[in-house]
């Protein structure tokens, strides 16, 4: 070799050359970094996924149901909703279900036979609610048996639905004999389990009557509340429309409210998801980092002699430190492309295998340059340790 600067075509030959040698350890040595930039590619592209998801599932909580209530001080002096409250907030634009709710003032355990055993346990006291069919749907209620319909509503008939939490107090487990409840001296047949709702969980330990029913047998006068489910982003909306829908005349006798939209927790819930996942890819790639150093830092000690060699033969210490430079950088590249590659499949494959719609920054594309720069500052300091070495004491391992 010349004295002059070597170019960096030669450069990069024999750093090609120096990697390819060692075939095995080249796989292994590529393989760390890959991993470490895999963990690194997937845990970021999931970590924008999984935000997406924590957005959504905000916006959803947070916006679609409107709570419409007579004001407490106007219920004490007998107001109520009007009958037709359901149809006139249905005509607000946005409005995609409404329902009617009420709790009675019920004093009587219920229980599912009537007679006197002294060694039996007690009744339970269960909250008992007039609720209109339409509330069900604005629930998303599911129910097992059958709903009561317009039918039962209009003939006042005796029936009820059981939240799970009141039917399996009362033993209720099977609809097709009809079981009959008691509340009082009332008897009520039991057409439907109510197992699942969104938003007013009460009724999955209460018994729900229609307010026929309720009218009826418990004296019911009037609904105090309603709940509406609304399309997403109208809930504020709503909230402001519902009071002169239902009371034009005299809004303030209505209260309407819709949840609050945290975007601020929302905001730190994402950003702290996005953290510790990158966090922990972040900790892989060092680790992946810390290999190529280790087995750079083996190649220079075993490759003593060679470099001893070279040295004599005019190679410089900046030829040398370059050629190692070279050669952890293309470890780093090579491990940065098929880490990358292995990042981007693994993220799209756990996103679809959680039904999550993949959300990949495109940034990410540049990773590859990421691992060059990691094989670059791994092989720093075997660079230097080979740069540094003396002629005759190199060649002492000849």
């Amino acid at each position: 070799m010349s004295r002059g600067r070597a170019r960096p075509g030669s450069i990069l030959g024999e750093a090609m050359a120096g990697i390819s040698a060692r075939p095995g350890r080249l796989a292994l040595t590529m393989l760390g970094e890959a991993l470490g930039l895999a963990a690194l590619v997937a845990t970021v592209g999931l970590a924008s996924t999984a935000s997406g998801q924590v957005s959504d599932h905000f916006d959803r909580a947070s916006a679609d149901r409107v709570t419409v209530q007579v004001e407490p001080s106007r219920a004490e002096r007998g107001a109520r909703l009007p009958r037709d409250a359901e149809r006139l907030v249905q005509r607000l634009e946005g409005v995609e279900a409404a329902g009617t709710l009420t709790r009675l003032e019920v004093s009587d355990p219920v229980g599912t036979v009537r007679l006197l055993d002294p060694q039996a346990p007690p009744d339970p006291m269960l909250p008992v609610l007039a609720a209109s069919p339409g509330l069900l749907d604005a629930v998303d209620a599911r129910v097992a048996g059958r709903r009561y319909d317009a039918g039962h509503v209009a003939r006042a008939d005796p029936v009820a639905l059981l939240g799970a939490g009141a039917a399996r107090r009362l033993g209720v487990t099977e609809l097709s004999h009809g079981p009959a409840i008691w509340i009082g001296d009332r008897a009520l047949t039991v057409i439907g389990i109510i197992e699942e709702v969104d938003g007013r969980g009460e009724l999955l330990d209460s018994v729900v009557l229609p307010e026929t029913t309720a009218a009826q047998q418990f004296g019911w006068q009037g609904a105090l509340s309603m709940q509406l489910d609304v399309a997403p982003q109208a809930a504020e909306t709503i909230a402001r429309q519902a009071p002169l829908a239902i009371a034009p005349q005299d809004p303030s006798v209505v209260n309407a409210a819709a949840p609050p939209s945290d975007a601020q927790l929302r905001d730190r819930v994402q950003g702290d998801v996005s953290s510790l996942l990158v966090l922990l890819g972040l900790v892989a790639l060092i680790a992946g980092g810390v290999g190529i150093a280790n087995i750079m830092l083996l190649s220079v000690m075993e490759r003593i002699g060679e470099i001893g060699l070279r040295r004599a033969l005019g190679a410089t210490r900046g030829d040398l430190m370059t050629q190692f430079l070279a050669e952890s950088a293309l470890v780093g590249l090579l491990g940065g492309i098929v880490g990358t590659s292995l990042g981007f499949v693994t993220s799209m494959v756990v996103a679809l295998s959680r039904d999550w719609t993949p959300r990949l920054d495109p940034l990410l594309l540049a990773a590859p340059v990421a691992g060059l720069v990691v094989g670059v500052l791994a092989g720093a300091f075997p660079a230097w340790r080979a740069g540094s070495l003396e002629p005759a004491e190199a060649l002492r391992t000849l």
